[in-house]
C-alpha cells in the first residue's frame, strides 16, 4: 500500500513539474517570438503610425504599402548595398588578417611575442567608443571621413586583437605533426597553412565570418561618427533618422526596412549553421 503511494505521489510530483517546465517554455516562446511578430505585423500595415497597429501582430488588412514608401522615398537600397558592401569587405579583411596573425602567434617563437599578446589582451578590457576622438581625428588626418574604406579600416583594425587572440587558441589545439608531416612529404610552409593548417580550423573560420560580417549591420556608433552625406550612410545610420524626431510618422516603414536587414542575415546563418555548431563543439584535429 505504501508503495502504490509513493508511486502515485511521484508520479503526480513529475506531472506537475512537466507541466511548470511546459509554462515556463511556452512563456519563453512568446516573449521572444512576439516582438519579431508584432515587428512583421507592422511592416505590412498600411497606417503610418504604430498607435493604429492592434496588439494582435497582424494587420486586419496586409498591405506592401510601407515597403512601398521605403524603395521610393528613401534611399533604403542605396543604404542597403553600401552595409552589404562594407560587411562582406570586412569579412574577407578580418578573416585573413586574424587568421594569419593567429596562425603565427601560435606556430612561430620571436622577440616581443609575450608583451604584444598580452597588450592584445588588454586592449579588450576598453570599449571601442572611448577611441572614437582619436579614430576621428586620424581618419580626418588621412582623408578617410565620409568613405566607405575609412568605416572598414575601423572595423579590421578595431577586431584585430580579439579576433587573433581567438583564433591563436584555436590554432594551439591543431596538431603540430600534420604539419611536420606535410613538409616532410615536401610541402612548403605557406602551402601547408593554406592546404593543410586552415582546412583543420574551418569551424572556427566560420565562425570569424559569421560575426565580422554581421557587425556592420548592427553598429550605429562610428557609421554616425565618420559618415556624413545620404548617400554614404549604412542601414542603422538611416533607418534611425527615419524615426528621429518627434514630427517622424514613419515607424511602421521603419518596421519593414528593418524585417528586411534579416535577409542577409537568415541566408547566412543557414548556410553556416553545421559549421558554426562545429566550432562550439571543437571539432577538430587535436592534440
Amino acid at each position: 500500500m505504501r508503495e502504490n503511494t509513493k508511486t502515485l505521489g511521484s508520479t503526480v510530483v513529475n506531472k506537475i513539474v512537466t507541466v511548470i517546465i511546459h509554462i515556463v517554455l511556452i512563456v519563453t516562446v512568446f516573449i521572444v517570438l512576439y516582438p519579431i511578430a508584432f515587428t512583421i505585423g507592422a511592416a505590412f500595415t498600411k497606417t503610418n503610425s504604430l498607435a493604429s497597429t492592434s496588439i494582435v501582430p497582424w494587420p486586419k488588412e496586409p498591405s506592401i504599402y510601407q515597403f512601398e514608401r521605403l524603395f521610393t522615398q528613401t534611399n533604403y537600397l542605396k543604404w542597403y548595398a553600401n552595409t552589404l558592401k562594407i560587411a562582406c569587405i570586412n569579412t574577407i579583411l578580418t578573416v585573413i588578417v586574424c587568421s594569419t596573425t593567429g596562425y603565427i602567434f601560435s606556430r612561430f617563437k620571436f622577440p616581443g611575442r609575450k608583451p604584444i599578446m598580452a597588450s592584445m589582451v588588454i586592449l579588450q578590457m576598453f570599449p571601442s567608443f572611448i577611441g572614437m576622438i582619436a579614430t576621428y581625428v586620424i581618419l580626418w588626418r588621412i582623408n578617410g571621413l565620409n568613405t566607405h574604406w575609412g568605416l572598414v579600416l575601423v572595423y579590421s583594425t578595431g577586431s584585430i586583437p580579439y579576433n587573433s587572440w581567438l583564433m591563436k587558441g584555436y590554432f594551439d589545439t591543431v596538431s603540430k605533426s600534420i604539419e611536420e608531416a606535410a613538409r616532410v612529404d615536401g610541402a612548403s610552409p605557406f602551402k601547408t597553412y593554406i592546404s593543410i593548417i586552415l582546412p583543420s580550423v574551418r569551424p572556427m573560420i566560420t565562425f570569424l565570418t559569421l560575426m565580422s560580417f554581421t557587425g556592420p549591420w548592427m553598429d550605429f556608433i562610428f557609421p554616425r561618427l565618420i559618415l556624413r552625406s545620404d548617400d554614404k550612410k549604412t542601414l542603422a545610420v538611416g533607418l534611425f533618422e527615419l524615426i528621429n524626431g518627434r514630427a517622424n510618422d514613419n515607424y511602421t516603414m521603419f518596421a519593414a526596412g528593418a524585417l528586411l536587414v534579416a535577409i542577409p542575415f537568415a541566408i547566412l546563418f543557414l548556410a553556416g549553421q553545421n559549421i558554426m555548431l562545429q566550432s562550439f563543439a571543437g571539432d577538430s584535429v587535436k592534440e
